[in-house]
């Protein structure tokens, strides 16, 4: 058991360490395009596919959650 939950903990703490790196990266290279100037040409060209994933990320979550009533809404029988 004690094995187990030291692989727990050393999954978790690659996981965190993994996303804490992913964000400072993020962070460098938005910080490197603001001083360059370049920031603002490069949200309107991820504009369009961000709010695409979001769309898509809304409709899975609302088709997961309310999958049968939406189909029964969709065929309009009752």
């Amino acid at each position: 058991m004690e094995t187990y939950l030291n692989f727990m903990l050393i999954r978790f703490g690659l996981i965190a360490g993994g996303l804490v790196a992913l964000a400072l990266v993020v962070f460098a290279i938005a910080l490197a395009l603001k001083r360059r100037g370049k920031l603002n040409e490069v949200r309107r060209y991820a504009d369009p596919a961000v709010r695409a994933g979001l769309r898509a990320a809304a409709r899975r979550l609302e088709g997961g959650k309310n999958g049968a009533s939406r189909s029964w809404q969709q065929d309009g029988r009752r």
